[in-house]
């Protein structure tokens, strides 16, 4: 089996997985029942005319994917434990294969719930383009495939579902606070916007919204929140690689 056939293989085991969990659905479902159906009323627009309930709507849609992309990284835990990714590790298809297939995986459900949230931009008063909402999934999925390969990464450390779930909160959670998710970084206290400026996920969410039309990080040289959100994103892969390479080595020491 090469590279292709075992990614798409534990791929497709992966989206089975996640078909089977239903509940993974309520989150976005969730979202937008608020958004749409009472939130846009209570916060309304600001004094300078901008919609806030708009606004928010992209950084709401990334914590969905957030949410689950710690889904889709938790199950190398429980593949660990079960033994199905010793079989894996031993066989003859490349270590990339085995998170290409999880994160792949991982990243389109991320992804599609995003994008349930995202649907009710329209009914905020928000206006959308198909380059716009082409723009905004690409974004969501480069998210998505960020933080399932730092997940994996921190998965195959932690090696407990517990210690996992705490690591991420204490690492994602902070991130996603100070990235703009819920306020513009524009306007930001100078320390803040310093902070946001350094976390991968403020350029991320610079370019959801840039793609929607509405205000990224202002000053900043056109595309360039694009190239660090896939900057990040690629460097996150070639960390879950790189672990699944030295469990590998590991492994082949061990049986010696």
């Amino acid at each position: 089996m090469n590279g292709v056939q075992a990614a798409v293989a534990l791929g497709k085991r992966e989206l089975i997985r996640q078909v089977r969990q239903p509940a993974s659905i309520l989150t976005p479902m969730l979202v937008w029942a608020f958004f749409v159906g009472g939130f846009s009323g209570a916060i309304g627009q600001d004094n300078t005319d901008q919609n806030l309930t708009a606004y928010m709507i992209p950084g709401v849609a990334s914590l969905t994917v957030m949410f689950a992309s710690i889904f889709a990284s938790i199950s190398l835990i429980q593949d660990r434990h079960d033994g199905v990714l010793r079989a894996a590790l031993i066989s003859p298809a490349p270590r990339w294969s085995i998170v290409a297939g999880k994160v792949g995986a991982g990243a389109l459900v991320a992804m599609l719930q995003g994008l349930v949230v995202l649907a009710s931009l329209p009914f905020v008063g928000a206006e959308l383009s198909i380059v716009g909402v082409v723009g905004a999934c690409f974004g969501l999925a480069l998210i998505s495939v960020a933080l399932i390969g730092l997940g994996l990464w921190l998965a195959w450390i932690v090696d407990s579902s517990q210690g996992f779930h705490g690591i991420m909160n204490a690492v994602l959670m902070p991130m996603w606070l100070t990235s703009g998710a819920v306020f513009p970084i524009n306007d930001a206290a100078g320390w803040l916007r310093m902070v946001a400026m350094l976390n991968p996920l403020s350029w991320a969410h610079s370019a959801i919204r840039s793609s929607l039309g509405m205000t990224g990080i202002e000053g900043m040289p056109v595309g360039l929140d694009w190239i660090v959100s896939v900057g990040f994103a690629g460097a996150c892969v070639v960390l879950a690689v790189a672990v699944m390479g030295q469990a590998t080595k590991r492994r082949a020491t061990l049986s010696e």
